[in-house]
């Protein structure tokens, strides 16, 4: 699965792009891989991909609980992949409420991040 973490250099947020590879039956979201962008927007305005979203954010609130880590955006993205197909995708920026507001997010919240990563694609069933 790919997945992308950017870390801003000015802000204390981070941004994971997780492009969606395998079919989510259970979302109604199959045949993902589209030749151009605009054929994947009709994915991330459906029914099965706003449930999705909705999913997603009660399993980040329950990963985030405890931390100073909040969602600050989540929704849907248009992720090009190999050889010209995009996928659509879920699109995470959390944010440090306790780092510097003029810093990046510092490398323990960044390693952090990773990791509530991977377990949000397992309890998602992404992976």
């Amino acid at each position: 699965m790919p997945t992308r973490i950017i870390p801003d250099s000015d802000q204390p947020s981070i941004a994971i792009e997780i492009a969606l590879e395998k079919d989510l039956p259970d979302y109604d979201l199959e045949d993902l891989e589209k030749p151009a962008p605009r054929d994947v927007d009709g994915i991330l305005v459906s029914q099965g991909f706003r449930d999705l979203v909705d999913d997603a954010h009660g399993v980040l609130k329950d990963l985030l609980s405890g931390s100073s880590l909040e969602v600050t955006q989540l929704t849907g993205a248009i992720c090009p992949g190999d050889e010209g197909v995009y996928r659509p995708g879920v699109w995470i920026v959390l944010r440090d409420t306790q780092a510097n507001k003029k810093a990046g997010l510092p490398a323990e919240s960044q390693r952090r991040v990773a990791a509530i990563a991977q377990k949000f694609m397992a309890q998602m069933g992404l992976v």
